[in-house]
């Protein structure tokens, strides 16, 4: 699977490049303990640190950054950003702009209120049969918005950019979004629709099933050490 990012050729040097998801984890979960008490179980128990679900949902795919600061003070965004002109006609050269309150007439997301537009700079091409989904960066709630999931035929759609829309979730916000900041979090997924199968457990399932599950309440990291895979680096 290869995906192809391409770019504005007046704004190469000026632009963060997209970067491996596993390469921007939050400095939260690097401080993070392994382990920390539970009043509950009345002893130390694992941390989401050490969940490989948990983590690799977080390390997959590929991010989006934010190409410059943002200042932000209540509501108004404010940026510094000198770039020369693009060499595209219709290329946009702002980092935001925004959809207005009744392009998400109803939606329970919106509140009321405008939306971001993190414009793209990158044009991003994948091969025939793949989508591309572009979602919030996962468990990311740390961030001051909440991206708008949206999944793009981008083995067809590959020469205009991919907008990215947010709603803003912290209107008392004052501050700078630094350049880099991860605005979506990007997956090349399958166009073709899976079966569906369903099937009631047989002897052997039933079997399997008491003792992985046995497995794992009786020691830790059992899906770590014998059911993750390995995977393989993104190459750039």
């Amino acid at each position: 699977m290869r995906m192809i990012f391409r770019c504005d050729p007046r704004l190469a040097e000026h632009l963060p490049r997209p970067f491996p998801a596993r390469t921007a984890l939050p400095d939260w979960l690097r401080a993070m303990p392994a382990k920390a008490h539970s009043e509950i179980h009345d002893r130390d128990i694992r941390t989401v640190k050490q969940c490989p679900p948990f983590v690799d949902a977080m390390a997959y795919g590929v991010m989006i950054p934010l190409p410059c600061d943002i200042r932000v003070e209540h509501g108004a965004f404010a940026w510094d950003w000198d770039i020369p002109e693009p060499a595209t006609q219709g290329h946009p050269r702002a980092p935001l702009s925004f959809h207005p309150v009744a392009q998400f007439a109803g939606a329970p997301f919106a509140n009321g209120q405008a939306a971001l537009k993190f414009n793209s700079f990158w044009t991003i091409e994948l091969e025939p049969g793949w989508s591309l989904f572009a979602t919030h960066p996962v468990n990311r709630d740390d961030l001051p918005f909440r991206l708008i999931s949206g999944l793009v035929d981008a083995d067809r759609f590959h020469d205009g950019g991919i907008n990215f829309p947010a709603v803003w979730t912290q209107p008392d916000f004052a501050g700078v979004l630094p350049k880099g900041t991860p605005v979506a979090q990007c997956f090349a997924v399958p166009r073709e629709a899976p079966e569906l199968v369903f099937e009631a457990f047989d002897d052997a399932h039933r079997e399997a099933y008491a003792k992985v599950v046995g497995e794992v309440l009786a020691a830790p990291n059992v899906y770590r050490k014998h059911f993750r895979a390995k995977r393989g680096r993104l190459v750039t």
